[in-house]
């Protein structure tokens, strides 16, 4: 009983520290978000003439256009604001996960493990899907802004661990499942 309520422990422990991973992990995705739209704003009224009324001439922040290459800039910005989006649904789903498996005091339940494999999926579904979109948007932003002569926009995304993870809760899904099956043949013994 002792090595059961050890195991138990270890087990929650594990669900708490996922929990808070996945809330820390959506902090920075909004973070990142917000990041990216204050710096397109900025992008958008920092750079150049902001407008002309009259003979005044309101100049943005930047006043060396030389040195920044602006449109390359926004590019990047706006890949990166996909990619972040991705990550906030992400990690709001795997919030969701390990709340559940708090509440339900152990990860082996059926519900548990069909959760478990759907959030292994959208771990390897949806940064590969932000990916492919941020990669397309580059290019159409790249596309309608004649190209830049720097190459600043050849951003380059590298999602492999999120498969790999995408792949380890997949697994770690038939392993609830079965654990689930195994406590509830304990289960109808007992009855």
């Amino acid at each position: 009983m002792e090595n059961k309520s050890k195991n138990h422990k270890i087990l929650h422990k594990i669900a708490k520290i996922g929990k808070i991973l996945s809330k820390v992990a959506f902090v920075f995705s909004m973070i990142g978000i917000c990041g990216c739209l204050v710096g397109l704003l900025s992008n958008l009224f920092g750079s150049g003439k902001i407008f002309k009324i009259g003979g005044v001439t309101i100049y943005g922040l930047l006043t060396d256009l030389g040195a920044y290459n602006v449109k390359s800039i926004s590019t990047a910005l706006v890949a990166w604001l996909i990619v972040c989006i991705g990550q906030a649904v992400l990690a709001k789903f795997a919030e969701l996960y390990f709340g559940n498996a708090l509440m339900a005091g152990t990860p082996f339940t059926k519900a548990g493990a069909r959760e478990l494999r759907r959030l292994g999926i959208m771990e390897m579904a949806i940064p590969t899907g932000s990916v492919v979109l941020a990669e397309i948007v580059q290019g159409i932003m790249t596309g309608f802004m004649n190209g830049t002569a720097d190459g600043g926009t050849d951003l380059n995304f590298d999602n492999e661990v999120s498969i790999i993870v995408g792949v380890m809760f997949i697994a770690c899904s038939f392993l609830c499942g079965y654990g689930a099956e195994v406590l509830e043949g304990k289960n109808k013994v007992l009855e």
